[in-house]
């Protein structure tokens, strides 16, 4: 990935945070509840290794945003 794309891409996950959620803390939040709603999937949904995937992907953003 170019430097200008990554560039781009920040620029728009910034954009994203702050238009949509008002910072990165209440974004970092928002991933919380969502972390919080896998604990009520309903079985077979999703393979256990999937779930974890997400939960991993999520957690890392969440450390991201609150530094």
């Amino acid at each position: 990935m170019k430097l200008s794309d990554k560039i781009n891409l920040t620029e728009a996950l910034t954009e994203l945070i702050e238009d949509g959620y008002g910072g990165p803390a209440e974004f970092a939040k928002v991933l919380d509840l969502g972390i919080e709603m896998l604990f009520y999937v309903e079985q077979e949904a999703f393979t256990q290794r999937e779930v974890q995937q997400v939960v991993s992907a999520l957690r890392g953003i969440i450390g991201v945003l609150r530094g």
